[in-house]
């Protein structure tokens, strides 16, 4: 198994969840720790080719061959479309959305009819972007139809594709999403007063959150799965269900009495 994203919340309960079911894990991540029994550290940079291609190197002195690569490495952007600095729009594509196509060319090799690739997006990838957040439902918007191209083709090699579509799970990323929205609103100059209500949206969606074992136990059951099916759903916000079944004008019109 490789695991990207290991050493976060929702990575690190996946590798300890692969773990007791008796799978050696290599577990990839920007900050690692030391190799425990069965967990094999990978530190590597998800955005860097090359820093990829050198973490799969290290697995090929192992194995030959891998049943599942799980997706969980990525970032979490709040900001104003049109007052984020251009680096910022980069890296979070570079992440989200790149870290997956170069994990996924470079461990291509060790794949075979009957392995698995399970690509964590979120709630909000099928869904209409809201404001602000927009940035990253973008990026997990453009993971998710990536991953549904990548299953239509690798379908043709027997390789199975899945999402799993999360909502708020309580790791260190929630902490990021409110110190995300605070900068935001203490910066903005566009939006202040938007800005403040948005807040106080955030913090009630974010409330209603799982633990992340609960998300990694249903991870391992989709790869585990002898035909797995492409979309997997878990904690979605019926709130944001109800207003994406809108058509756009109302959603807009909504938004809009909301926020200004």
């Amino acid at each position: 198994m490789l695991v990207t994203g290991a050493y976060g919340g929702m990575g690190r309960a996946a590798v300890l969840a692969l773990r007791r079911r008796g799978y050696r894990v290599f577990a990839l991540d920007m900050r690692v720790s030391a190799a425990e029994d069965g967990i094999i550290p990978l530190e590597a940079d998800v955005s860097r080719a090359e820093s990829v291609n050198a973490a799969l190197e290290t697995v090929g002195r192992y194995t030959d061959t891998l049943f599942a690569v799980m997706h969980f490495a990525g970032i979490y952007m709040l900001d104003s479309l049109v007052e984020m600095d251009e680096s910022s729009f980069r890296r979070i594509f570079d992440v989200n959305m790149c870290g997956a196509f170069l994990v996924n060319k470079a461990a291509m090799p060790y794949l075979s009819k009957g392995s698995r690739i399970l690509i964590t997006t979120s709630e909000l990838a099928p869904l209409d972007p809201l404001p602000f957040t927009g940035i990253y439902a973008v990026t997990k918007g453009a993971l998710d139809k990536y991953a549904y191209s990548l299953r239509m083709e690798l379908q043709l090699l027997g390789i199975s594709v899945s999402v799993l579509r999360a909502g708020a799970v309580n790791t260190g990323m929630l902490g990021a999403s409110t110190d995300a929205l605070d900068r935001f609103c203490n910066g903005t100059e566009l939006y202040l007063c938007n800005a403040e209500r948005f807040k106080k949206i955030v913090d009630s969606v974010e409330a209603r959150c799982i633990k992340p074992e609960k998300l990694a136990e249903k991870a391992v059951k989709i790869i585990e799965r002898s035909s797995p099916a492409f979309a997997y759903s878990i904690n979605r916000n019926p709130l944001l269900l109800i207003l994406n079944a809108l058509p756009k004008r109302v959603q807009l019109w909504a938004i809009r009495a909301v926020l200004k």
